[in-house]
């Protein structure tokens, strides 16, 4: 009997691979150990908080900054104040100019009148219609007077159009200046504020410990300025006392010489009876006036103004009298003694005669940092009065609590 075929399709044989248990093992185990970090990961630090030092030093830093964009604040105020003065007188100028234009104008419309209602008439014709030739002439003298005038006014019509016409475009010259000097004012304005925001964003952040820290690190730097101002005081004495032992050691010789001197021409020998006459007996004496008297005297007069100031509040781009900043003060308290003195430091410095820290005298202005930012009055001793900053009011201080840049004498 034979084999009946099988109705089954065969089975394909499927070949099932195991995944590598180690392989899979170790992947999981990875991810389980990233996730179980990121889970537990530590937030990133935040960025660690400056040394009240630095702080110090930064909020110093802006306020300098600020002073000196207080300057450039202080030149353009000034110079918009001149430039607006400028431009009123030019406009003013350009006004009387165009009314005399105006004159001029209604003059000519005049004569012109005139021409249109009589007609030009020819000389010849003018001679024939005459009613006698005497009359003829004067007529024509009248007419040739005539005439000039009209010439005159013309020639006064033109040049008093082009005077206008100058003092016009000079005025929209300084009007256009004046915008640019606006602008800078603007611009100097909020480069201060933008500075004072910043040093005071930086102080409020601090802790009350570390704002006491911060008071600290402030008197040790004070204490220390003092300290100089002494150690300068005492060398200004010193040279002070060794200039007068000097100055009286030389009197002294003069005098003894003028003494010799006069005992040499008024003894005679011989028998001669006459007596002599000693010429040389006046003595020198070094009084400290002329220059030296008219600066002090000015000098007292600077101080006693700048001392009634203390306790005053700085305010930038002030100038008296209820606040000033550090070249308004000082450009006020020289003004009481008939000194006039520009408004900033940058221009101040330029005014009167330079001298070393060493040969400072009282009313001598003593100016600070690279960029001449700031300037304070010398009071004698190492000290000086001045408007330090803001948030702090007109005061005494060590001329030694910032670093020098020089020393002028204004007058």
């Amino acid at each position: 009997m034979p084999v009946l075929a099988s109705h089954r399709k065969p089975r394909t044989k499927v070949r099932t691979t195991t995944p590598a248990v180690g392989f899979t093992t170790a992947a999981l185990a990875s991810v389980t150990l990233l996730s179980t970090q990121s889970a537990t990961a530590a937030p990133a630090p935040a960025e660690p908080k400056p040394a009240i030092e630095d702080v110090q030093k930064k909020v110093d830093e802006l306020y300098r900054q600020a002073g000196s964009a207080t300057q450039q604040y202080n030149r353009a105020k000034a110079a918009s104040t001149a430039q607006r003065t400028k431009v009123d007188t030019l406009l003013s100028d350009v006004a009387k100019r165009t009314e005399k234009i105006n004159e001029a104008r209604r003059e000519l419309g005049a004569y012109a009148a005139e021409q249109y209602r009589t007609g030009g008439i020819a000389p010849t014709a003018t001679f024939f219609l005459a009613d006698d030739p005497q009359a003829y002439f004067d007529q024509s003298r009248l007419m040739s007077r005539s005439t000039e005038r009209q010439q005159k006014a013309v020639d006064d019509f033109r040049t008093q159009q082009a005077e206008a016409s100058k003092k016009r475009a000079e005025a929209v010259q300084s009007l256009e200046s004046l915008t640019e000097t606006q602008t800078t004012l603007r611009s100097s304005k909020q480069k201060v504020q933008t500075k004072l925001t910043e040093a005071r964003s930086l102080l409020a952040k601090l802790t009350a410990e570390e704002k006491a820290r911060l008071a600290e690190l402030e008197r040790k730097k004070e204490a220390e300025a003092k300290e100089k101002a002494k150690r300068l005081a005492a060398r200004q004495a010193a040279e002070a006392k060794e200039r007068e032992e000097r100055e009286a050691a030389e009197r002294k010789a003069r005098e003894e010489a003028a003494k010799e001197s006069a005992k040499d021409s008024g003894s005679g020998s011989g028998s001669g009876t006459g007596t002599g006459t000693s010429p040389g007996s006046g003595t020198g004496t070094g009084t400290g006036t002329g220059a030296d008297g008219s600066y002090a005297a000015k000098a007292e007069k600077v101080l006693a103004f700048a001392r009634a100031q203390i306790g005053k509040p700085y305010v930038w781009g002030a100038s008296g009298p209820a606040s000033y900043d550090c070249s308004g003060l000082t450009q006020a308290a020289w003004r009481e003694a008939g000194v006039t003195l520009p408004r900033t430091t940058w221009d101040q410095v330029k005014v009167g005669t330079r001298v070393a820290t060493s040969d400072l005298r009282p009313g001598d202005l003593v100016f600070f940092y690279d960029d001449i930012s700031h300037v304070g009055i010398y009071k004698g001793d190492g000290m000086m009065i001045h408007a330090p900053k803001p948030g702090a009011n007109v005061r005494e201080e060590s001329i030694y609590s910032m670093p020098i840049y020089g020393s002028v004498r204004p007058a």
